[in-house]
């Protein structure tokens, strides 16, 4: 199959090894891509932002199947274009897609179909946001309502900062996802990502994965896209992934079918493990970033056919497999990030950081410049690595990361510490 990849960060990097490897892939093209995506795809100058502009390089390319990586273009309707053009698309058409695109929509529909999740409220103005979290008080999640690259979310542990969170909303600082608030009572346990595909009916456990959102060690600091991940998460067991299929992920897809919206693409589920039970925090429609890296370094079966099953409505037919091993990643970002950064340093020691067994490093803001490799984003590697327990990942890939020459970026020196607090 000839194959479009659209994204340019590490989850797509990510995917992108893992369909070049699969004997179902004749041609990868990816857009826009970076330097570590052209190692795996045949990178094209495409304005993802276009449809018709895609629709034509599909065309042209005879793609057989264009995959999305970031929640932008599924949210602006990317597979509604595809698919009315005959094109075959992994993820979730715009109607599907708004379970990112609006906290406010996911919430309502937890309302509808009994998910437990935290109580809350909506907003489309500033006093009566204000008026909200000073009846409930601190500590509270302030959210603006629509994407903002992970960043639109405050954990306010006082009302100073939670009335601040609301009023930047508003001020425009997430630009028009923060037209509309959610204000979100705040709940306590251990947070865990969840995967799954969904075909529209059958919804198909992946694997489950821990993030770290703060932005500096000891989960201090503001939140980020993340900084780093690990899978499996210990927190997830069997008999809590089977309660969240049935109590969250199944009713989730069955009131998107009954509402004539089926879901089709990955659910990612984030969850808080509370002492009553999981609880939804948020969906995401795509795989997660980092997640997704930790994900495919585990996955065992080929992912091109378990993606066709997702839109093709065959994933009762798919059981895949995982590696037992425990897979980690570090994100590397430029210095300032999550505020402002340069772009344009030069990164070395990649090479070195790859030899070493069981490490791969996922380009995500990066470009390649006359055989030389440049940052270019806030969060620009992830080193990733296998191990048998969390604490021998952790040790592989801070070896790893020893090995790049990047003075321009830094990273969090404790991913994973959760697990490894449990003796993992």
């Amino acid at each position: 199959m000839n194959i479009f990849l659209i994204g340019s960060g590490g989850r797509e990097h990510a995917l992108a090894c893992a369909i070049a490897a699969s004997p179902l892939t004749t041609r990868l093209y990816a857009a826009p891509g970076n330097a570590g995506i052209a190692e795996e795809a045949e990178t094209v100058q495409v304005d993802v932002r276009d449809a018709s502009a895609v629709i034509a390089f599909c065309t042209e390319k005879a793609i057989d199947l264009v995959v999305v990586g970031p929640e932008g273009p599924l949210v602006a309707g990317i597979v509604d274009h595809l698919t009315a053009a005959g094109i075959r698309a992994f993820g979730p058409d715009q109607a599907a897609a708004r379970l990112e695109g609006s906290k406010g929509f996911t919430k309502d529909l937890c309302t509808e179909a009994g998910i437990p999740t935290a109580a809350y409220g909506r907003f489309t103005d500033t006093d009566a946001a204000l008026a909200y979290v000073r009846q409930v008080g601190a500590p509270i999640v302030v959210k603006a309502d629509g994407i903002a690259a992970g960043k639109g979310v405050v954990v306010a542990m006082s009302l100073e900062e939670a009335e601040e969170a609301v009023r930047a909303c508003f001020d425009g600082s997430f630009g028009a996802a923060g037209a509309e608030v959610v204000v979100e009572e705040f709940m306590t346990g251990e947070e865990a990502s969840f995967f799954v595909l969904s075909d529209g009916r059958t919804g198909l456990a992946l694997a489950t994965a821990q993030d770290h959102k703060r932005v500096f060690d000891g989960d201090k600091g503001p939140n980020t896209g993340g900084m780093g991940a690990y899978s499996p998460a210990p927190v997830m067991d069997e008999a809590m992934i089977a309660r969240t299929m049935a109590e969250i992920i199944q009713p989730t897809i069955d009131t998107m079918a009954r509402r004539g919206t089926p879901f089709k693409g990955v659910l990612f589920a984030g969850l808080m493990i509370t002492d009553a039970g999981p609880k939804l925090i948020e969906y995401n429609t795509r795989f997660g970033d980092p997640e997704c890296q930790v994900l495919m370094m585990r996955l065992v079966d080929d992912i091109v056919p378990l993606l066709l099953a997702t839109i093709d409505g065959t994933l009762d037919q798919m059981t895949p497999r995982w590696r037992d091993e425990v897979a980690l990643t570090v994100v590397l970002a430029a210095n300032g990030y999550p505020g402002d950064y340069a772009r344009g340093s030069e990164i070395r020691g990649i090479a070195s950081a790859n030899a070493l067994e069981g490490v791969k490093v996922f380009h995500a803001g990066t470009r390649g410049e006359d055989g030389r490799t440049l940052a270019n984003g806030g969060r620009v590697l992830n080193v990733t690595a296998l191990g048998s327990t969390v604490a021998e990942a952790q040790a592989r890939a801070y070896e790893a990361v020893n090995r790049i020459d990047w003075p321009e970026g830094f990273c969090r020196r404790d991913i994973g510490w959760q697990a490894i607090a449990r003796g993992r």
